[in-house]
């Protein structure tokens, strides 16, 4: 079995959902009391709000990869960076370290073609929804990408930032995402991308019209996958 390093706290509440989906993932395959051999770095994740707020991207990548370069030096094989807007330092991790790296957005793709789905609405942070670095990885995958409309857009961000990266759960604001999710479906999607690791505290399949394809959990999925092929 590879050890996995996984890059975390971002916020800490999906790298708890991380930690638990390896693990159950890889007894689930291989039985017994087998877990995952993984190594957790877990940042100040004020560090990464403050790279947000002034798009300090470089300062980003410097950050998550010295920290790569931490679990490499700890005996991690391959990195996972447990969340979906970092992944706009996925380049330079990669080059950094020189590890092999599960890119959150290529094992979602790949999901979403598996069920074959072609158009498909994604939420998650505003950098997430507008900028390239996510949806290109889709888009060269042969998706069609929608996302809300631009003053949706920032509600959508203000709840992951304010609440559910405290694990905060407000009724309201899942209703507010049911009916973002629901103007995707008339605009065409036939499936719904929680493009942000801490969505998937609020929304699940039963509150939504369009079928879930939840990131944290697919991504920790093909993580472990990974961890015990050979």
């Amino acid at each position: 079995m590879k050890t996995m390093g996984i890059l975390g706290g971002m916020a800490f509440e999906s790298t708890l959902t991380y930690y638990q989906v390896v693990n159950e993932y890889i007894n689930r395959e291989l039985g017994d009391h087998h877990s995952c051999r993984c190594l957790i770095y877990s940042v100040d994740f004020q560090d990464i709000v403050d790279v947000h707020r002034d798009g300090d991207w470089d300062r980003a990548s410097n950050i998550l990869s010295e920290a790569g370069l931490k679990l490499k030096a700890a005996g991690a094989d391959f990195l996972v960076l447990a969340t979906n807007t970092m992944h706009i330092c996925a380049p330079a991790i990669i080059e950094r370290t020189g590890l092999p790296f599960i890119h959150i957005a290529e094992a979602t793709a790949d999901r979403l073609l598996g069920d074959g789905v072609k158009t498909v609405g994604l939420l998650g942070t505003t950098f997430t929804m507008e900028m390239d670095f996510y949806k290109k990885v889709l888009i060269d995958r042969g998706l069609e990408v929608l996302i809300p409309e631009a003053e949706e857009r920032k509600e959508i961000f203000r709840i992951i930032n304010d609440e559910l990266a405290f694990g905060i759960i407000k009724e309201p604001s899942r209703a507010y995402y049911q009916q973002e999710i629901q103007k995707l479906k008339d605009r065409g999607a036939t499936g719904v991308i929680l493009g942000c690791t801490e969505i998937g505290l609020l929304i699940q399949q039963e509150h939504s019209v369009l079928p879930v394809y939840d990131t944290a959990l697919i991504h920790a999925e093909e993580s472990a996958k990974y961890a015990i092929t050979e």
